[in-house]
Parts: structure tokens; C-alpha cells; sequence
């Protein structure tokens, strides 16, 4: 029964975020423009609390780069911020306690994140005392202190740090989860690192955009879905970077955009000051080219700092300029030998002289006959001599092999020569070692300021990059406020594509705004305005200019998108189960400030359920009060809402002849549902099917409208609702009004233009209400009818549908005579959409 239970209770999480089908279980994507800089080695740590309360620590150790970012996140019972931030790094091996096989989070975490491998380590081993032992020793010392009051607060990060790394010395001592990851690299990878040369940071889980990795892949922010290789993706599109460290980055910084104002002002500053100053940024990026990945170099400590003097010095007066690589087995060991300069080390002198009588001895042996000297690292020097006769050589020749032309062949002066070179070059190789080693222990007092350098330099590149990018597509620097306003908005990477034909529209989203339903026929261009959206305000949100005319953008924390159409074959459901699972996901989480795109939902199941369910979840998500666009073919839906307060209709215009012969395409967003809703049939025509499908498609069409129309005609309720949003939205202009910087004749101007709006679009609501009422003579009959058979029913009835009308404030009783309470005895068939029209 447990058994069972549990069972259950994984399936429910299985799997919280979708990747397109492309990416296939089990096997590793292809290096692409997008992973290639992020191929690096990261080890990834996992501890986890015990009890109800879901806190995670976090811990990942860049092997590459010589970085460690430590996390603690309070995450739900789903574990939604654990995946995404793993999956963000994309770490190639997961640590685990030995305990926690067979738990959810391992559960969700193997479901989810099927590249990297999962390894287990003993619990013993997790102990956040020895993650502070570790900063102690690893972190950059001018670092320790802030660290250690950071993890004091911070006990599971503290345990994922210790799990990495550790010296066999240490093996058996209790480590915390930071320990254990750097314990794994110590001993299982055999890497070691130099005292004081990790740069460890702490990143909290607030201050960043959460994009599930679905959203990830959807909207193409890192590559592009058809194809791998294309530069067509977001990533693609911004990478003007010319170093590898202003790469990682970018990438970082579009995979966790920031919602610190202050830092995006900031880079907003610095961003229009490249632009506007041609010089400065010819010079940076100028300076930027060819840079070395300094990352990496620091890694290996192999490193010739430029605009450092002071370690620059101290390498200059320990080690020789002419210490580059050499092939030759002679020149390189001479290299090794004489890196060091002389007057570092009066022994290390001494033992470089001995070294050089030495090779001296070995270069004077002369003998009667032409001597050729060699050297290779097997035999080290041995003689050449050339086959001229045949005559035999003398017996002081020993260890002789005979070439082709040559004889090559040592005499015992020389071995014994050979030995004394042989333990001179090992003491002057010890020597330069330990004279090397007190060079880099000296160098990585500075180090820490080298790695500032270098992540000052990858700051600059990425802002030049995004420099680069305004001045030559046209961005403009986007403002933060609290409303969504953007003029002549452009989707980034279809305007590359599409550059000479694109079209660009305009987007406004308020709190009376907020879900947004978009309707239109086929490809006039839904998908791609509502990933406009969500692709500018990545953009903004990690300090980049916006393809726009204008653009006002909110701070979002969450962004979630329900755009893909596939089946997902990996975990055997359809296209429509996936859409269900991608839903849950996004209502389990969504928040007040998100923004959500929903895109074609309930297309694989039939008409009604599909009907049925996209308006349930529309009004899950309109009462999140999150940012939402619904992209749908369902028109009935956008009929159903449009009375409902936030909500407002859009659509893509097309224009279609009058003998539909030709359908036109003006992909600018307009006002309202789309005015033909038989658009369908129209482009059925077009493609040449046969005229009488059409004829009978076409009435079936129209006798299905006049049916929904007469159904749900305008009645009070309705007309409540309308005053009601119309009421609200009058309260949001006053707002913005008062908030707004107009002068005082603009304002006054701006007012009157308000009152005369309102009290027109007032006045038409009653007198639509009337007009209908009065004029239609089938509801006149229906309801003359109803209440001489069926007064009873009628009273009784509508009374729960006054309790919802009564939404607007009003105080009325229920009158026989209305229309929207006569409803309750029609036809069972519209009986549940009269219920939904009410709602």
C-alpha cells in the first residue's frame, strides 16, 4: 500500500518541464554555437532538508574555470527551482547523498535532467564544519570572512560545497555538501586545487527571472529548435562578444535575467554611452579582440597579467622572458632548465653550473675518425657516425645499432657523462620547481584581483556586444516601469531573417489589461507577436536595448511558455497530454509577476472539452493576476471573457477579397476578437476544395452562429459586467494620469477626453441592452411563453445567477421579465453555455 502510495505520488511530478522531441532521452546534445562555451566540466552538489519544508543546497565546481556558485533554495514540493537552476549550469555529474536514492528529488531530478550522471556519496561525508575548513583554505583570503557569515546562515550550501572536493588524508572525516563536492574532485577526478585560488560566490535564489527549461527550449533562447547548429536563437542573435569569457556570460545572463533595477539601470548607462561615443567603444573593442579566455589561463596558473603590475613584476624578475614552448627534446629541456633567472637561487646557480660543465665535457670527446653528437630523450647523447668503409669500428664503441647510412653508438666516458648530466638537470629541476611554486603561491595573493579583472572584462565585452547590436539593428534603451507599453515592437530574430518584410506592432499591458486573448487566422502571426514579447523582455531584463520604437517594460520573475505543439514521444503521450502536463506545471507556480504565453491549447482533444478546459484554465491564470497572452482559435472563448474584468481581445488582421479568392496577411495586431470567424473556410477554398464540401461547411457555419447568437444574446448580467470593467478601466486611467508628467493644459485636455469617452461607451451599453431586448421577437415569444407556463421555475431559478450578476454593486430584485434569468429552462444543450456566459 506505501508501495503504491508513493508510486502515485511520483507519477503526479513526472515530468514537471518538457523538452521539444528533438532532444532525446539519453542522448547528449550536439556542440552547437550555443553549448560549445559552455562546455565545461562543472560537478554539482545535492543536499537537501529533512522534514516538510523543501530547502535545497546547491553546490557547482567549475573544473574549467576554477569557479564555485553556491545556492540555497526554499523550493515547493515540486522542486521546480532546483531543476531550473541545475539545469541552467548543465553540470556533467550529480552528487547525492547515499540516503537520498529513491527519493522525489532524485526522482525529479533523473526525470528531468537525463545527461548528467548521478553519483552517490556516503552521508558521513556531509558536514558544513568542513565546508568552512574549506574556505579557509580554497577562497580568495580577502573573501573568507563575508563567505563564512553567508553560509552561516546557509547550512545546506555549506554541506553540497564540502561533497566535491577532498584529499584522501581527509576521506573519512564528516564533510558538509560544499566539502563533498570538492572531496569527489580531490580524490575520484584528481584534481587539486591551490590554496586560496577558488573564486567562490554565493548567489541567492531572489534577484533572478525563473524560466523553466521548457520556456528554455520553446522560445529558443539558447538554439534554435529545427536546427542545432543555426545561430537563429537568442543566444545567437546577442553573441557579439569576442571573448570566451563575455560568452559565458551572456549565456548565464540570458538563462537567469535579472530583476535588480539598480543593476539594470546601470547597464542601460553604460550601454547607451558605447553607443553614443564612437570612439570609446572603437577603442574597447579594439582591445577586446583576440583576448585570451583569462578564466582559464588563471585556472592553470599559467598566467602574464596584463594591466597588473605588481604581479607582472614579480613574475619579470623570477622567470627568463624566453620560456616558450619548444619541440626539440634538447631545446626543451634547456628551457625547463634555465626558466629561472640567475641570482633568484645561489643553489639553484651552483647546480645549473655543474649541469653546464657537464654538457661541455660531452661536447669536447673527440676521436680519430668524424663524430656527429646527438641527443634524444631515450639514450640522451650518443655518437653519429656516417658509413663511409667498411672498416670495423674500435672496441671503445659500445651500445653500437647500425642505420642505413649511419652507425649510431655511445662509448662508457659518455654513459658515465650521461649519468652525471642526468642527476644535475634533477637537481636544478627541483630547484626551479620549488622557485616556481613560491612564485605562484606569491601570485595567488593577487589572484583574486586577476579574477576581478577577468570578469570585468567579460562584463565590458557583453555590454559592447549589446552596443554593437543597438547601433546596428536599430535597438532603443527600454524603460522599467510598472506597465507593459511597447511601439513598434519587432520579434529579434525573425527581423534578421525577414529584415526587409518584417512588420512591427504595438503591445500594451495594464492590470486592466493583463490577459490578453489573441485570435486570427492561420499564420497571420499569433505565435510570433507573443514571443516577441517575451523575447524583448528577456532582453531588457539582462541590460540589452529592445527592438522598438519605444518600449515601457515591468520587472518579470517568472516566465513561462505553452508554445510547443509536438508529441513527446520520450515519455509516450500525446500532444495533448503534454499540453495538460505543461499547464499544471505553469498554474502550480505561476505568481503575480509572471508572464505566461499560451499558445494554441486544447487543439488535440475534441471541440468542447478543448473549449471547455481552455476557459477553466483562462480563468485560473486571469485570477493569478499575472501577465498573460492566449493565443487561440477558439472564439467562443475570447466571447465568453470579454465581459470579464483584465480581460481585453486582439487579433491579427487579414485581409480577404470578396469572392475569397486571395487572403491577405497584414500581421499588425488590431482592436476586438477577429471580425470573420470564417477565415477556415475561406482558406479551405483557396486550397481548391471541392465547392460542394464548402457549400455545406459554409451552412453549417452560419446556422451554428445564428444558434450561439440567439443563445446568448445581451442581457442585464452582461450589461453589469461591461459597466463594471468599464468602470474599472476609467480608475486605471485616472491612475496613470495622476502618475503621468503631463502639463496642466494636457491633463485637463486629457480628462475631458476620458469623461466624454466614458459616458459615450456608457450610454451605448443600455442601449444595446434595449435595442436587443426589444427588438428580437423570438426572445420576446420565448419569454412570453415561459412565463405563462412556467412562472415557478423562472422565480426560483435565476435567484443563485442574481447572487453573481449582483458583481457590479447592484441591489436589484430578479424580474421575470429579463432575459438573463429566463434562461434556466432552455434546452439542456445551452444550458452550459448560458452558465458560462454568466460567470
Amino acid at each position: 500500500m506505501a508501495l503504491s502510495s508513493r508510486q502515485s505520488t511520483f507519477n503526479s511530478f513526472v515530468p514537471l518541464t518538457v523538452r521539444n522531441s528533438t532532444l532525446r532521452a539519453g542522448t547528449a546534445r550536439p556542440t552547437t554555437t550555443a553549448t560549445s562555451v559552455a562546455s565545461q566540466d562543472i560537478v554539482c552538489a545535492v543536499s537537501e532538508s529533512r522534514g516538510v519544508s523543501s530547502t535545497v543546497g546547491l553546490a557547482f565546481v567549475n573544473l574549467a574555470t576554477a569557479e564555485v556558485v553556491l545556492c540555497q533554495i526554499c523550493d515547493s514540493q515540486t522542486y521546480v527551482k532546483t531543476v531550473t537552476k541545475i539545469g541552467v549550469f548543465e553540470p556533467s555529474e550529480i552528487l547525492f547523498m547515499s540516503t537520498a536514492k529513491g527519493s522525489k528529488l532524485h526522482y525529479i531530478i533523473e526525470e528531468n535532467l537525463t545527461e548528467p550522471i548521478l553519483t552517490f556519496v556516503d552521508r558521513r561525508r556531509w558536514s558544513d564544519k568542513a565546508g568552512h575548513e574549506y574556505l579557509d583554505r580554497l577562497a580568495f583570503p580577502d573573501e573568507v570572512d563575508s563567505l563564512k557569515v553567508t553560509l552561516g546562515g546557509n547550512y545546506f550550501a555549506a554541506c553540497s560545497f564540502a561533497a566535491v572536493p577532498f584529499p584522501p588524508q581527509v576521506f573519512s572525516h564528516t564533510l558538509t555538501d560544499d566539502q563533498q563536492a570538492l572531496k569527489y574532485i580531490e580524490l575520484e577526478l584528481q584534481r587539486i586545487f591551490a590554496s586560496h585560488s577558488l573564486r567562490i560566490k554565493f548567489e541567492p535564489s531572489q534577484g533572478s527571472m525563473t524560466i523553466d527549461l521548457a520556456t528554455i527550449v520553446s522560445l529558443e533562447l539558447i538554439q534554435n529548435l529545427h536546427n542545432a547548429k543555426s545561430k537563429d536563437s537568442l543566444y545567437g542573435l546577442l553573441n557579439e562578444t569576442t571573448t570566451p569569457m563575455g560568452a559565458r556570460l551572456l549565456r548565464a545572463n540570458i538563462l537567469q535575467p535579472s530583476t535588480e533595477r539598480v543593476k539594470l539601470t546601470a547597464r542601460y548607462n553604460a550601454v547607451e554611452d558605447l553607443s553614443t561615443k564612437e570612439d570609446m567603444f572603437v577603442s574597447v573593442r579594439q582591445s577586446l579582440k583576440g583576448f585570451i579566455d583569462a578564466d582559464k589561463v588563471l585556472t592553470s596558473q599559467l598566467c602574464q597579467p596584463a594591466g597588473h603590475r605588481a604581479v607582472e613584476e614579480l613574475i619579470e624578475k623570477t622567470l627568463n622572458e624566453n620560456i616558450t614552448y619548444q619541440s626539440k627534446p634538447l631545446d626543451l629541456r634547456n628551457q625547463r632548465i634555465y626558466c629561472v633567472k640567475a641570482g633568484v637561487s645561489s643553489l639553484l646557480d651552483v647546480a645549473r653550473q655543474t649541469y653546464k660543465e657537464a654538457n661541455a665535457d660531452a661536447a669536447e670527446l673527440t676521436f680519430d675518425i668524424t663524430l656527429d653528437l646527438k641527443y634524444d630523450t631515450a639514450r640522451q647523447y650518443y655518437i653519429c657516425i656516417p658509413i663511409e668503409n667498411s672498416e670495423p669500428l674500435p672496441d671503445i664503441f659500445i651500445n653500437v645499432y647500425r642505420k642505413k647510412n649511419r652507425i649510431e653508438c655511445q662509448t662508457l666516458d659518455l654513459v658515465k657523462l650521461n649519468q652525471k648530466i642526468t642527476d644535475a638537470h634533477n637537481e636544478v629541476i627541483n630547484m626551479s620547481d620549488q622557485t616556481v611554486q613560491a612564485l605562484l603561491h606569491e601570485v595567488c595573493a593577487d589572484l583574486a584581483g586577476l579574477f576581478r579583472i577577468s570578469e570585468a572584462i567579460a562584463m565590458l565585452d557583453m555590454l559592447a556586444a549589446f552596443a554593437q547590436l543597438a547601433t546596428s539593428h536599430d535597438y532603443i534603451r527600454p524603460e522599467l516601469m510598472a506597465t507593459l507599453v511597447i511601439r513598434a515592437g519587432r520579434h529579434p530574430i525573425r527581423e534578421r531573417i525577414h529584415s526587409n518584410k518584417f512588420i512591427p506592432n504595438d503591445a500594451c499591458a495594464t492590470p486592466q489589461t493583463r490577459f490578453q486573448i489573441i485570435t486570427g487566422c492561420n499564420m497571420s502571426g499569433k505565435s510570433t507577436y507573443i514571443r516577441s514579447l517575451a523575447l524583448m523582455t528577456v532582453m531588457a531584463q539582462i541590460g540589452c536595448f529592445v527592438p522598438a520604437q519605444y518600449a515601457s517594460i515591468p520587472i518579470v520573475h517568472q516566465l513561462f511558455a505553452r508554445v510547443a505543439t509536438s508529441d513527446d514521444l520520450d515519455a509516450n503521450v500525446s500532444t495533448f497530454a503534454a499540453e495538460m502536463r505543461e499547464m499544471a506545471f505553469i498554474l502550480r507556480h505561476v505568481q503575480p509577476r509572471a508572464m505566461v504565453l499560451v499558445d494554441e491549447l486544447g487543439r488535440g482533444t475534441s471541440t468542447t472539452d478543448g473549449l471547455a478546459i481552455a476557459v477553466a484554465l483562462a480563468e485560473a491564470l486571469l485570477a493569478s493576476n499575472a501577465l498573460v497572452w492566449f493565443a487561440t482559435h477558439f472564439h467562443d472563448l475570447a466571447r465568453i471573457l470579454s465581459e470579464r474584468s483584465g480581460v481585453i481581445n486582439l487579433h491579427l488582421a487579414a485581409d480577404i477579397t470578396p469572392y475569397a479568392n486571395k487572403m491577405t496577411m497584414r500581421y499588425q495586431i488590431a482592436q476586438g476578437p477577429v471580425p470573420d470567424r470564417r477565415y477556415g473556410l475561406e482558406l479551405a477554398k483557396l486550397v481548391d476544395l471541392p465547392p460542394a464540401v464548402l457549400e455545406v461547411a459554409r451552412t453549417v457555419s452560419w446556422s451554428m452562429d445564428r444558434l450561439t447568437q440567439r443563445r446568448n444574446s445581451p442581457s442585464r448580467a452582461v450589461a453589469i459586467a461591461r459597466k463594471r470593467k468599464l468602470l474599472l478601466t476609467l480608475r486605471e486611467e485616472l491612475i496613470l494620469a495622476r502618475n503621468g508628467t503631463m502639463d496642466n493644459v494636457s491633463l485637463r485636455q486629457h480628462l475631458i477626453k476620458l469623461q466624454d469617452e466614458f459616458a459615450l461607451r456608457m450610454a451605448a451599453i443600455d442601449e444595446e441592452v434595449n435595442l436587443e431586448s426589444n427588438s428580437d421577437p423570438e426572445i420576446l415569444d420565448e419569454q412570453q411563453e415561459r412565463h405563462q407556463t412556467g412562472s415557478q421555475v423562472d422565480c426560483t431559478a435565476p435567484t443563485s445567477r442574481t447572487d453573481r450578476a449582483s458583481e457590479g454593486n447592484s441591489t436589484r430584485n430578479p424580474l421575470p421579465s429579463d432575459p438573463s434569468l429566463l434562461d434556466s429552462d432552455s434546452e439542456p444543450d445551452s444550458a452550459g453555455h448560458d452558465s458560462v456566459v454568466l460567470v
